[in-house]
């Protein structure tokens, strides 16, 4: 299961195909329309999809925002603007969260999106439970219908999907064990050491160490300690050969 997200009365097909690209990137596909300004189907929102087309193939059409909401239990619409209504407020990001688990515990849940030139209509609201609101600089608080479904699919699938904050991606080689970065060490301490590298000898075992300590902080693949021993190699030859 996974959030319902209503585009009420939406103007551009552009923004349309822009929100189901969005939904797709983030893992969703359940989209509802509310009486689009321009009818459906609408070729320039498929156009604008980039290959999440089956999310519009998919999406009933509905009259009414009461009536494209009728079996949720849960409702959220996305504003930026006060309504002169008393509701909660929340961020995407915790409203994604209260979707997880209210979707965990077998509720439906919709967030409504209103049309670019104003945004959802005070009657749209009024039956929505929650509002989202984005964070946004107040002087400039407009969001296009795509960025808004962009935000709220991307916090989705950061409460759903476990992403490493971090990560090394290895291209074709595999990480150097301690017994490679310790040869490839010990290469570059004996060829300096032969060309008085450590001088004065007072400091040399301090030399040593902080160069060692310098592999050690490396995150060297085997790749990378095959290039330094190839680096090393050719330096000597070529000093040899003078």
């Amino acid at each position: 299961m996974q959030p319902i997200f209503v585009l009420v009365r939406p103007q551009m097909g552009e923004n349309i195909g822009a929100a189901a690209r969005a939904m797709a990137n983030f893992g969703l596909s359940n989209m509802r329309l509310v009486a689009p300004r321009d009818g459906w189907p609408n070729p320039t929102a498929v156009a604008n999809a980039s290959g999440a087309g089956r999310l519009l193939d998919a999406a009933p059409l509905f009259d009414t925002t009461a009536e494209a909401i009728a079996d949720c239990t849960h409702v959220y619409a996305t504003t930026a603007r006060p309504r002169g209504l008393t509701k909660t407020v929340v961020t995407p990001e915790r409203a994604m969260q209260d979707t997880k688990a209210r979707i965990a515990d077998g509720e439906r849940v919709a967030v409504l999106f209103g049309p670019e030139r104003a945004g959802l209509e005070n009657d749209d609201i009024a039956i929505a439970n929650t509002i989202i609101s984005v964070p946004v600089d107040p002087a400039f608080p407009s969001l296009n219908l795509g960025q808004c479904a962009l935000l709220t699919a991307y916090e989705w699938r950061r409460q759903t999907v476990q992403a490493e904050a971090v990560r090394i991606d290895l291209a074709r080689t595999d990480p150097a064990t301690a017994v490679e970065v310790e040869a490839l060490a010990q290469h570059y301490e004996d060829r300096l050491d032969e060309a008085g590298f450590f001088f004065p000898d007072h400091k040399a075992a301090s030399m040593k160490q902080t160069l060692r300590n310098l592999w050690s902080r490396m995150p060297m693949t085997r790749a990378d300690t095959q290039l330094f021993h190839g680096i090393l190699r050719q330096m000597v030859r070529w000093k040899e050969k003078g």
